[in-house]
C-alpha cells in the first residue's frame, strides 16, 4: 500500500494497514529546527554539526528531508507557496548558528546581522528598507510578529485596504504549484496543499509580515475587536477574499488536478485552552458562511478534502465545523478543556478525520519522560484509530528544546503499534 493510498482510506474512515503519519507537511504540523537537528543526530543521519534547512522562518521550522521521512515512514507532503511568512523565497541557502547552538542553513534574504543587544529583526521580502516585521529575541526560538499599523481614520476604512494581499495568481505561481504536485506525486505521498486565501481572519496573517506597507486595520487587539464593532466591514472583507480565493482555487485545480489529497483552508484559532474564543453562535453569523461557500466549492469541483487548524477548547464548534463541510481537524489539542479523545472519537469519528493529537505537545512531550510520551501514543492510537479518520501527528508543531529521548520514545513507539492489529 502506498502512503496516499494509506491516507486517503483513513480520510475516509476506513481502516489501512497501518495508521498514516504526517510530519511536516503543513506549518502547524512541523517540528522546530533545533529539534529537527537533535533528531536526525539520533538517528544517525548526519555527521555532527551538519546543518539543517530552515524552511519557515516566522516559527523556525526545520525541514523534513526525504532521508528523514523514509527514516520515519511519513506519509504526508507539503505543497507551499513560492514564499514564505517574510515575503521571500526558500533559496540561495547560507550557514548561520543558532541562538542554542543549533547549527542551520537560512534563506538568502534572512537577516543574521543582530541589533546591538543581540536581538534579530526580519524584513518583508527581506528588503532593509523597509520597517521590520518581525522580531527575534536574542536567545529566543520563534519571531514575534511587529505590527505595523497606520492611526486608523474611521471613516476612511475600506475594504480594499484589508484585500491587498489577496490577488489574482499569477501565472508564475500556477506554475510553481503545477510542478510541485507533479513532483510530489511521484514520491507516493499523500499532498497536503495550501494554496493560501481562505485563512479568513487568522490573527498570524493579519499583520501581514510579507507586505512592506500593510493597510488597513492591522493590529491585533483591532482586528479582534473589529469582528463585532465594524461587523460588516470584516464581512465585506471576508466576502470579497472569499470570491478572488475561489477563481484562484479553480485556475489551480485546472493546473495540480487530483494529485492533491487535501488542501489547508483556514488556521483561524476559535478556542483557548479553558474554552471558546468566541461564541459559537459568533462563528456561525461571520465565519461559518465562508467556510461552508469554500468547502461547498471544493467538494463540487474536486476529490480534496479540507483541512481545519483550530486550537485550543473547539468541542463547541464541532458540529459547525463538520455542518460547514470540514473533513479534517487539527491540532486537536486534547489537553484543553472539553477535548476528551474518548468523547471526540465516539461523537465525531466517523465524520471527521483527526489529524493531530498523537501525542501532547505542552505536556508530555516536552516535560513528561519517554515513558510518559509512550504510555500517550500507545493510547491515542488505540482511541483514534480504530474505523480509520486519524492521521497521526503530535498536537501541533514539535517545539524547540524537546528532549531527544522523547522523541524518539515517540516515532519507536509509533513504529511498534502503528499496524492495526497491534493498535491494543
Amino acid at each position: 500500500m502506498t502512503s496516499r493510498e494509506r491516507v486517503e482510506l483513513a480520510l475516509n474512515h476506513r481502516e489501512a494497514d497501518r495508521v498514516p503519519l504526517d510530519l511536516g507537511a503543513s506549518a502547524v504540523t512541523g517540528m522546530h529546527v533545533s529539534s529537527v537537528y537533535a533528531l536526525r543526530q539520533r538517528l544517525g543521519l548526519d555527521p555532527p554539526g551538519t546543518p539543517v534547512k530552515v524552511v519557515e522562518p516566522y516559527q523556525m521550522l526545520g525541514e523534513i528531508a526525504p532521508d528523514l521521512m523514509d527514516a520515519l515512514g511519513v506519509d504526508v507532503v507539503g505543497l507551499g507557496a513560492p514564499t514564505n511568512m517574510f515575503g521571500f523565497r526558500n533559496d540561495g541557502w547560507k550557514d548561520w548558528t543558532f541562538f542554542d547552538g543549533t547549527p542551520v542553513l537560512v534563506p538568502e534574504a534572512f537577516n543574521t546581522d543582530p541589533e546591538p543587544n543581540g536581538d534579530i529583526l526580519m524584513y518583508p521580502e527581506g528588503d532593509k528598507s523597509a520597517p521590520p516585521s518581525g522580531h527575534l529575541p536574542k536567545g529566543g526560538f520563534y519571531f514575534d510578529t511587529i505590527v505595523r499599523q497606520d492611526p486608523l481614520e474611521e471613516d476612511a476604512l475600506t475594504a480594499e485596504d484589508n484585500l491587498q494581499e489577496f490577488q489574482p495568481v499569477s501565472d508564475e505561481v500556477v506554475e510553481h504549484y503545477r510542478a510541485g504536485a507533479e513532483r510530489l506525486a511521484a514520491t507516493g505521498r499523500a499532498i497536503l496543499a495550501n494554496f493560501g486565501g481562505t485563512a479568513f481572519g487568522d490573527i498570524a496573517l493579519v499583520p501581514a509580515p510579507w507586505l512592506k506597507h500593510p493597510r488597513g486595520i492591522r493590529d491585533i487587539a483591532e482586528w479582534y475587536m473589529s469582528t463585532t464593532a465594524r461587523f460588516d466591514l470584516v464581512q465585506e472583507i471576508f466576502d470579497r477574499q472569499c470570491a478572488i480565493a475561489l477563481a484562484n482555487w479553480e485556475k489551480l485545480h485546472r493546473a495540480v488536478g487530483d494529485r492533491v489529497t487535501a488542501v489547508f483552508v483556514t488556521g483561524t484559532d476559535f478556542g483557548t485552552q479553558h474554552g471558546p474564543f468566541i461564541s459559537p453562535q459568533a462563528y456561525r453569523d461571520l465565519f461559518k458562511p465562508f467556510h461552508r461557500r469554500v468547502n461547498d466549492w471544493v467538494h463540487t469541483h474536486t476529490n480534496w478534502k479540507t483541512f481545519i487548524h483550530s486550537c485550543g477548547a473547539v468541542s463547541a464548534f464541532l458540529d459547525d465545523f463538520v455542518d460547514a463541510g470540514f473533513d479534517i481537524l487539527n491540532p486537536v489539542q486534547c489537553s484543553a478543556v472539553g477535548m476528551d479523545p474518548e468523547i471526540l472519537k465516539a461523537k465525531y469519528g466517523d465524520r471527521i478525520t483527526f489529524w493531530g493529537g498523537g501525542v501532547d505537545t505542552q505536556g508530555a512531550l516536552p516535560f513528561g519522560t519517554p515513558d510518559d510520551v509512550r504510555r500517550q501514543v500507545r493510547d491515542r492510537i488505540r482511541i483514534f484509530g480504530p474505523g480509520g479518520g486519524f492521521i497521526f501527528n503530535p498536537t501541533h508543531n514539535v517545539q524547540a528544546q524537546i528532549p531527544v529521548e522523547n522523541l524518539a520514545a515517540m516515532y519507536e513507539t509509533l513504529a511498534e503499534c502503528r499496524e492495526y492489529s497491534h493498535a491494543d
